[in-house]
């Protein structure tokens, strides 16, 4: 088939190497907003499985002939290139968001429904060995009723200075993922959330009305309660984490010898994730390979701008009680959200 890739940034020229050696993908199409970026991206490429090659423009891309389209530009692109697809009847992988907030999502989504197209969801967690495996734990009972479920997002080193204002804040940007793996896993709907936040580095974050560490405790519909760390100063290494815990027995999701956490009798140091790029390298893989699928109708699709809108409406809430000091319904978000667009 003929992919085209939108975006050839970190995460665009990761997917681009993965979607390269894709035994499905006979030709990949490289677009950027910098055509040098896309092409110097393409050019590296060369001599791999697929044929591979720059397009000058994003126009030059959509009159290609394509087969899917992979979405990975600048999140404020998304919804653009998104419906374009959309109206022309491609289906789409792209990297969350699809929208930079609830109101534009649900237009992405009435665009997606009239189009009967599929639009997959970069959650790569889905994809990952550990929490597949946490959720098969789950579903077959062996750690009995949940009680309680951790998640983290530790980040090494901040984004950009230029990314914060317009990231949507840490819960939407990055706990985000903590909250569509705790969904994924147990199965169940967050109903209630209290949040809050801190401000310990650079100031860029007070003044775009962020926090660079935040924590929040979701109760989900079952009574199970959830407990989400993310921070953006996470020196030791790259953490993505996710422990469930049963009355029966208990699993966790990303420990291994690569965990940047050491015990307190000993020295740091060792070889540990460095990015959520190297963390999640397989799942990143997997999620592209399940495109193809999806693309070649051999497979429903496994997130769809539904359940990123379900994970949206969580992390809203849970900034808005960062924000208010005080606990927020998810209901009462969905409402307004609902008020806000009649």
């Amino acid at each position: 088939m003929r992919i085209g890739l939108a975006g050839a940034g970190r995460i665009g020229a990761s997917h681009a190497a993965t979607l390269s050696v894709l035994s499905e993908v006979e030709s990949l199409l490289i677009a950027d907003a910098d055509e040098r970026r896309a092409a110097e991206v393409a050019s590296a490429l060369k001599g791999r499985a697929g044929s591979v090659r720059a397009a000058g423009t994003v126009d030059e891309l959509f009159g290609a002939g394509l087969d899917g389209l992979v979405v990975a530009a600048a999140t404020n692109a998304h919804t653009e290139l998104v419906k374009r697809a959309a109206a022309v009847g491609l289906p789409v992988f792209c990297e969350k968001p699809v929208a930079p907030d609830i109101a534009g999502t649900l237009d992405v989504i009435e665009a997606v429904r009239e189009a009967r197209i599929p639009v997959q969801v970069g959650f790569q967690r889905r994809f990952d060995a550990g929490y597949t495996a946490a959720r098969d734990a789950v579903v077959t009972g062996r750690l009995g009723w949940l009680h309680t479920v951790r998640s983290c997002t530790l980040d090494p080193a901040p984004p950009p200075r230029e990314f914060i204002p317009v990231s949507g804040g840490i819960f939407r940007d990055c706990a985000v993922h903590d909250i569509d793996s705790i969904r994924f896993v147990t199965g169940h709907e967050v109903v209630e959330v209290m949040a809050v936040g801190a401000n310990r580095g650079d100031e860029i974050f007070r003044e775009s009305g962020d926090a660079d560490t935040a924590a929040a405790v979701l109760t989900l519909d079952d009574g199970t309660l959830a407990l989400i760390s993310a921070s953006r100063y996470n020196a030791a290494g790259y953490d993505a984490r996710l422990e469930v815990l049963g009355s029966k027995d208990s699993i966790v999701a990303g420990l291994d010898e690569r965990t940047p956490l050491t015990r307190a009798q000993e020295t740091g140091g060792g070889n540990v994730y460095g990015s959520f790029q190297e963390r999640f390298a397989d799942a990143y893989a997997a999620e592209l390979r399940a495109f193809t699928e999806l693309v070649a109708g051999r497979i429903e699709n496994p997130c769809t701008p539904e359940e990123a809108l379900e994970a949206f409406y969580v992390a809203e809430a849970c900034e808005r009680s960062r924000r208010e000091g005080a606990a927020v319904r998810v209901a009462a978000v969905r409402v307004a959200a609902v008020r806000a667009g009649g």
